[in-house]
């Protein structure tokens, strides 16, 4: 009986976090005082740091709006808020998906060498195929173990 009532809360849960990537919404543009970032660290408490694609590093700041709702890691690309006081802070004020964060790329927005680090991203073959070295390394190894086990 236990498994049924996991399997149930596990599809549940999902489906609500996928609510809100599936609805077309307007892609929002950088305005004055804002920039393109990539978090490039999860510091926790709402703080990330920022590698801005105007190629300064900042701290980031989550700012309550998005931090219960949107769930960010690393690597996501994000709009924030520059503060002109301080110019080694910014407050994150809008998170892209990976969708539109290809368009930002097509539309120039985003600098060429800017990774969007979704699993289909372009160029993303190449650590495929050292995976797959690994693989064929861990294939033989366990061929190894199987024919020593029947020497035995």
């Amino acid at each position: 009986m236990g498994k049924t009532g996991k399997g149930k809360g596990g599809k549940n849960r999902r489906r609500g976090k996928n609510d809100n990537s599936g609805q077309k919404r307007e892609l929002i543009l950088v305005e004055e005082g804002q920039a393109y970032g990539q978090i490039t660290k999860m510091l926790g408490n709402g703080r990330i740091e920022v590698s801005c694609f105007d190629g300064n590093k900042r701290m980031g700041h989550i700012r309550g709006k998005l931090r219960k709702k949107v769930w960010m890691g690393q690597g996501d690309i994000i709009l924030v808020s520059l503060r002109d006081f301080q110019d080694d802070q910014c407050d994150v004020v809008h998170k892209y998906n990976s969708d539109e964060a290809r368009t930002l790329k097509n539309m120039g927005e985003l600098p060429e060498t800017a990774k969007i680090n979704e699993t289909d991203t372009f160029g993303g073959d190449e650590d495929e195929d050292v995976n797959f070295e690994f693989g064929a390394e861990d294939d033989e190894d366990e061929e190894d173990d199987e024919l020593d086990i029947d020497d035995i």
